[in-house]
């Protein structure tokens, strides 16, 4: 069913300037990009028997709608969202003043300035915002999700209690958006493909200008710069570090002085342009000749994806994939990284597959286009460095297929 969209068109004439194309920009159909990426989310609604989702995590809402404004902001201020019915309107609640940003994109159906409760925005007016907002989501129960059941991905404490006093159950979107994710279209690989070059790029300006005196941060910069020159977004984290600092991981860049011979160990986390997220993971050896003891932990690192990744195939249970997965030696165990491979797209998704001694994910099995990012991190308990290295793959007809292309090092 269509609906007629209500949306008013800017005010101000067209304007003529001169734009740089991005990377695989005329390659990419967007329209079928988003067409997809829609569907995905309704059908996922109508497998778990619900009518609607109201989304506020700006990642769920380029998903869904492909619509940007304050991405960062909004992940910890509830001022943008939308509603996507199954069967209904699709509509986007913008932040204030911003109705024209998203007047393009035709598979909404009607923009609508935002209801905000939150007490940044409105003070002491918070709670009878709240009463607006929850007024305008009963006017769309009664229209569009009359189980009184809604899945909501963000959202506070006393909002839940209000559309509870309404009679209307809350259920975590977040569940459905993830599934929905799960499978990648053609023209989603297109966009991932991109970010990844993207960083790779930024990644071989890093090698390059990798020298002894330098800062973690300024070696880091640069990836950043890469990323925004070329039209991407921004970077979920900063992890990088340099010799004792690498040992344990997970440490962020700081103003530490690299050294020379050091290892400089790093993992990109960059949404790049159209949103997509590339997540590899590089070690660097100031200077570019590793002693015996870095070669020893780079080859450990190596061995370690590449072991796992020939285990993966379409339809190899996650259980049967981690009880065969490559053993870490029990020196390293203690600083084991948080998983042994997750899924990948406009961010880090599901699924997340632990070491056996941590849980997370149990059921399910690997499918054809899937893509999913392998990790691995060697660093004795105790150790003075260690590497972390990280691939991107798709899930292809029988094997994974290689998407993250910058060359390991020759050690």
């Amino acid at each position: 069913m269509r609906f007629n969209r209500k949306i008013v068109p800017h005010s101000k004439p067209t304007q003529n300037f001169i734009t740089k194309k991005r990377l695989r920009e005329d390659e990419i159909n967007f329209g079928k990009l988003r067409s997809y990426r829609l569907d995905r989310v309704k059908k996922e609604l109508e497998k778990n028997n619900l009518e609607a989702c109201i989304l506020f995590d700006p990642v769920n809402v380029r998903y869904a709608l492909d619509t940007t404004n304050m991405s960062v902001y909004n992940m910890h201020n509830l001022t943008r969202y939308c509603f996507v019915p199954v069967n209904g309107p699709v509509i986007l609640y913008e932040y204030f003043n911003c109705e024209g940003l998203a007047s393009h994109l035709n598979l909404i159906n009607e923009i609508r300035p935002a209801i905000t409760w939150d007490y940044f925005s409105n003070g002491d007016q918070a709670s009878s915002q709240l009463k607006k907002w929850i007024n305008e989501i009963k006017d769309l129960s009664n229209s569009y999700f009359k189980s009184k059941k809604i899945a909501i991905d963000v959202i506070n404490g006393p909002a839940v209690t209000a559309l509870n006093k309404e009679n209307i159950q809350v259920v975590d979107a977040k569940l459905i958006l993830e599934q929905a994710r799960v499978i990648k279209s053609a023209e989603e690989l297109k966009c991932m493909k991109a970010a990844i070059e993207v960083a790779e790029i930024g990644v071989t300006k890093m090698r390059n200008e990798l020298k002894a005196g330098m800062t973690e941060d300024e070696l880091w910069s640069i990836l950043h710069k890469t990323n925004i020159e070329h039209g991407g977004e921004w970077i979920e984290c900063r992890i990088l570090s340099s010799g004792e600092r690498t040992n344990p991981w997970m440490q962020e860049s700081s103003n530490k002085i690299i050294k020379r011979g050091e290892i400089v160990s790093f993992d990109t986390d960059m949404v790049g342009p159209y949103g997509y997220c590339a997540d590899i993971s590089r070690a660097f050896v100031e200077g570019h000749k590793f002693n015996e003891d870095q070669k020893k932990l780079y080859l450990m690192a190596v061995e370690h994806i590449n072991y796992n990744a020939e285990l993966i195939k379409p339809g190899l249970p996650f259980k049967e994939f981690t009880e065969k997965s490559w053993k870490l030696p029990e020196e390293y165990y203690g600083n084991r990284y948080s998983c042994m491979l997750h899924g990948i797209g406009l961010c880090d998704e599901w699924p997340q597959i632990k070491y056996p001694t941590d849980g997370g994910q149990i059921e399910g099995h690997f499918e054809k286009k899937m893509t999913i990012t392998i990790e691995s991190y060697i660093g004795k308990t105790g150790g003075k460095e260690g590497v972390k290295l990280e691939q991107q793959y798709l899930v292809g007809e029988n094997k994974l297929e290689l998407l993250s292309h910058h060359p390991l090092e020759e050690v």
